[in-house]
């Protein structure tokens, strides 16, 4: 496995070792678009739980990774909007996010945990009809270490820069733009979002890429910029 993301499994291991049985341990993961943050978020969490088995095996999962994607408006709620057709066209930028209900999840998981906490729900995103599910993942009280991932989790405008300030740490991963270009065009043509390389190259290059640049000129300071490179095993 890479180096930098062992030392940051390590990292985050020793951080949670630290916070007491009630609390949680909560590191939101930005960067642009293509740039490899659901793939580590992923690796963290199953690191993370892999650790907690072999020391904990009776106990369930103490890892989660929860993706910011569950968090698109909806299209009926594009299609209310002054100018549907660009809302629509520009659908990933920062403005089709409802950043207020991500940042109600993250007051909840931010909460002491308790004999009478719950599981708590967060949307996901389902590409085959192109809008969230509501309360698709589930999150139990067992959770302790939250790997959140997301373009916007370090952007420096409200509310996302009120939901990282609850945050444990910030890690951007970073990446040239035009190796995001790349690997986004294959995106959108596998999952549909493009009927062919000119199309998925167009919206890399006139959406993605434009909030990339937003990302990138306004984000917040991090404890953790992950160099992002070609890893099968951040393919998701």
């Amino acid at each position: 496995m890479d180096e930098q993301v062992t030392r940051l499994v390590k990292k985050a291991w020793a951080k949670l070792d630290s916070i007491p049985p009630n609390g949680r341990l909560l590191i939101a993961i930005s960067g642009i678009p293509g740039s490899g943050k659901t793939g580590l978020s992923i690796i963290m969490a199953e690191r993370i739980n892999r650790i907690w088995a072999a020391s904990s095996p009776t106990l369930p999962p103490v890892a989660a990774a929860i993706p910011m994607d569950g968090y698109h408006l909806t299209r009926a709620q594009l299609a209310q909007m002054p100018d549907p057709v660009h809302a629509a066209a520009r659908r990933g930028a920062e403005f089709t996010f409802d950043g207020a209900k991500f940042l109600q999840l993250v007051q909840r998981l931010r909460e002491e945990i308790t004999d009478h906490t719950g599981n708590i729900y967060a949307p996901s995103f389902d590409h085959a009809i192109k809008d969230p599910v509501e309360d698709d993942i589930t999150i139990p009280s067992t959770a302790r270490a939250i790997f959140f991932e997301g373009n916007y989790l370090s952007l420096n405008k409200e509310p996302w820069n009120d939901a990282a300030d609850l945050m444990d740490e910030l890690w951007f991963v970073d990446v040239d733009f035009e190796t995001a270009r790349k690997r986004l065009v294959k995106r959108h043509i596998k999952a549909g979002i493009a009927k062919d390389e000119a199309e998925a190259d167009k919206r890399a290059m006139e959406n993605d890429l434009v909030n990339g640049k937003e990302i990138v000129d306004n984000r917040m300071d991090v404890q953790e910029v992950v160099l992002s490179h070609y890893d099968p095993a951040w393919e998701v």
